[in-house]
């Protein structure tokens, strides 16, 4: 196995963990918010717009069983890149998209499957590609969120998931 990160911000993570915790490959998914300029921010501090950080998931993946370029475009379904700071009913600057990369030859992948997005969209892709300054685990309670709650809250239509498989 050759086990790859990359982490995506794409409004509440709670939905983007169990959209990529799905697909074939990804070996695991955790909850976390991302590039922020405070340490081990909690929920309550990353929502009060006062921390930076981006409701973020880390994926691990088998990159011999699923290729990066298949990710990001998995992503791209779920969120509407060209919306700044909102996705679904969630408004406010954790909400904002994002891809993450920790791997520096990830960028060049990551640049081109932005580039084709954009060829489908009159406003600008203004989903934020940065290499990760640091992620931090989400409290426990939003880990697996929606496998322990189904009827809980998601801005990504359901009918989605199933591209997932």
């Amino acid at each position: 196995m050759k086990k790859s990160e990359i982490y995506f911000a794409g409004g509440c993570f709670w939905g983007v963990e169990h959209f990529m915790s799905l697909i074939q490959g990804v070996v695991c998914t955790q909850a976390g918010y991302a590039n922020g300029t405070t340490e081990n921010p909690t929920y309550k501090e990353v929502c009060n717009n006062n921390t930076g950080h981006a409701e973020t998931v880390r994926v691990t993946y088998d990159a011999e069983k699923i290729s990066l370029e298949k990710l990001i475009s998995l992503f791209f379904k779920i969120i509407n890149p060209t919306s700044i700071n909102r996705q679904g009913n969630d408004i406010g600057e954790q909400y904002r998209t994002g891809i993450y990369y920790t791997d520096f030859c990830d960028l060049p992948i990551i640049n081109k499957m932005i580039a084709e997005l954009s060829q489908h969209y009159t406003n600008p892709i203004v989903t934020e590609v940065l290499e990760l300054k640091n992620f931090y685990s989400a409290e426990d309670y939003h880990q697996k969120y929606l496998d322990k709650n189904p009827s809980g809250y998601c801005h990504i239509n359901p009918a989605l998931f199933d591209l997932a498989n």
